[in-house]
């Protein structure tokens, strides 16, 4: 058996080298190792042999049988290669050819204005809290310091849900992200320092004013809290957010009455070429004016005191402005409406690429 054996290798090794496919290699294969292979039926015969014998033939031919699948996945893989090589010296792709144009989303303004904000008050050491959109009347007007019968709540078009059978109005469709601050002050101690952007709702439309809108407040609660730093933290803010550095603030007194004092911000602007361009001193040019974009103040000591701490120990200020507003300011819109129509012109035209990522002292031009 031992000629047999060298002669059967030398033949089935001869045959691996010269298949010139993967088809023939496949055949050679079948031949030597299937079922009714060679290999196979050698295999087949160490049963039946004496012990001697097994001890003797058995090593030859495990042997001959890994030389053979050694030898096939060897060729295998240079047929393969030998295809592959060839495929690459065929095929070519002309790198000059125009792209097929692929549909592209946009992101929408006040998304890209949300991420403004964000970014420019973490760089000012404010963090993003959130808080239910469906409120409860304590967090929402109570705890602000607007008791069941204060006129502000008629100020507020609020939508109400369905009363409780008892008569009590439990639950509405917040009006304000206020009840942001009040839940962060309610669950972490001072020193507190947060801005709460989100979806607002109030009964209200026309091409300022939609049903639902976008805003953002800002709390800040320590010790030594002064409308100073109010004053500075808007002016840095505005600057950051329009990229100019000619932002001229005017604080005027008002009321809120979460806050005391209160006061609505206007920022200057000057007319360019018909349109109102935020920046500049109104009171060096009579080219320009006064222009309310929100509303601020010192919180109000009920406020404190609502939410467990001590107003002779804390101290603090809170601002809020609507962010639909602030980029119809800054990139140029003229009716809220649009924001919500679904429009793919408008979209097309306003909106921002994925790749148009705000920096930390600025918006997408900065």
């Amino acid at each position: 058996m031992t000629t047999d054996l060298d002669q059967l290798r030398t033949d089935l090794l001869g045959a691996i080298d010269a298949a010139a496919g993967l088809e023939p290699l496949e055949a050679v294969r079948v031949h030597a190792l299937g079922k009714q292979g060679t290999i196979t039926g050698l295999l087949k015969t160490l049963g039946g042999m004496s012990p001697e014998a097994r001890q003797v033939e058995g090593p030859r031919i495990h042997s001959l049988r890994e030389a053979v699948t050694e030898a096939l996945a060897s060729r295998k893989a240079g047929l393969e290669k030998a295809a592959l090589d060839a495929r690459l010296a065929s095929e070519t792709i002309d790198m000059t050819l125009p792209v097929d144009s692929v549909p592209a989303g946009s992101v929408h303004p006040v998304s890209q204005v949300m991420d403004e904000l964000a970014e420019i008050f973490a760089d000012l050491g404010f963090a993003v809290a959130t808080g239910p959109e469906i409120e409860d009347d304590w967090h929402n007007f109570t705890a602000l310091n607007i008791p069941e019968t204060h006129p502000a709540r008629a100020m507020h078009d609020t939508f109400y849900f369905p009363r409780e059978a008892d008569g009590s109005q439990k639950y509405l469709l917040r009006t304000h992200t206020s009840p942001v601050q009040i839940r962060t002050m309610v669950a972490n101690k001072p020193p507190i320092r947060i801005i709460a952007p989100g979806r607002v709702y109030r009964s209200d439309s026309d091409a300022t004013h939609t049903p639902m809108f976008h805003q953002i407040e800002g709390l800040v609660i320590d010790k030594g809290i002064t409308l100073g730093h109010l004053k500075w933290t808007l002016e840095t803010f505005l600057k950051a957010f329009f990229e100019r550095d000619d932002i001229v603030l005017r604080l005027r007194p008002s009321y809120f009455p979460f806050t005391e004092p209160s006061a609505e911000v206007d920022v200057g602007f000057t007319w360019q070429n018909g349109k109102r361009v935020i920046g500049g001193d109104p009171r060096k040019s009579d080219n320009g004016g006064w222009m309310e974009v929100l509303g601020s103040g010192m919180v109000h000591r009920k406020v404190i005191e609502s939410c467990g701490l001590d107003p002779e120990e804390w101290q603090g200020f809170a601002f809020g402005t609507g962010v639909d507003r602030l980029a119809m300011l800054k990139y140029g819109m003229d009716d809220l409406r649009a924001f919500f129509d679904g429009d793919l012109r408008w979209l097309k035209h306003y909106g921002f690429s994925a790749l148009d990522v705000p920096t930390l002292s600025g918006g997408v031009g900065a």
